[in-house]
């Protein structure tokens, strides 16, 4: 059984998808949400930080060590 789905079909039905999320599956987008809210906020400020040169990695390894 092979089924054929139109645009407007294939629209109708991911339409009917993203309502029923919306409304029965609240927690999944709130989370999804907060997590791209999160990338968002994490990549601003990694962009803001790279202000200054690299340390290298031997200064960090050393820095390590002392402890």
């Amino acid at each position: 059984m092979q089924i054929q789905l139109d645009d407007s079909k294939t629209k109708e039905l991911l339409t009917e998808i993203v309502i029923d999320l919306l409304q029965n599956r609240q927690e999944v987008i709130r989370e999804i949400l907060l997590d791209a809210l999160e990338e968002v906020g994490l990549g601003k400020a990694i962009i803001e930080g790279r202000q200054n040169d690299f340390v290298s990695e031997e200064e960090i390894f050393t820095l390590l060590n002392e402890e």
